[in-house]
């Protein structure tokens, strides 16, 4: 179980990257509030993850047709999370929006990978 975290830490960089790109453009370049531009970095870096989680962290066999929408549901609560965590420590708290997203998805990375390995990938 360890390796498959840390596997799952591992692909987790490559959607970060994604997100994260996503969020620092939209809020600088583009003028977005740091919320909504960190939810749509968060869907972009969710299809990475879909596919590489799938393939290299839980080698899952499982149908598309049914990884795929649980994945989708478990995604969800992770932009759940990831709304209410911002939306806390940005707008309430007044933290700067970077550091805040990195705490928020080292959590969201947790609440994940344990709905994924239990719920997402198992075999049927």
């Amino acid at each position: 179980m360890l390796r498959q975290l840390a596997t799952y830490a591992s692909v987790g960089v490559g959607a970060t990257l994604v997100h994260y790109a996503i969020l620092i453009a939209l809020v600088e370049a583009g003028g977005w509030a740091p919320v909504p531009a960190a939810l749509c970095g968060y869907v972009a870096g969710g299809g990475v993850a879909y596919v590489l989680n799938r393939r290299h962290t839980f080698a899952s066999d499982r149908p598309h047709a049914e990884a795929g929408w649980r994945f989708g549901l478990v995604a969800f609560v992770g932009f759940c999370v990831t709304y209410l965590l911002m939306s806390l420590f940005v707008e309430r708290l007044g933290a700067p929006y970077l550091p805040a997203q990195a705490v928020t998805t080292v959590l969201a990375m947790f609440v994940t990978y344990a709905l994924n390995r239990a719920w997402t990938f198992r075999a049927g």
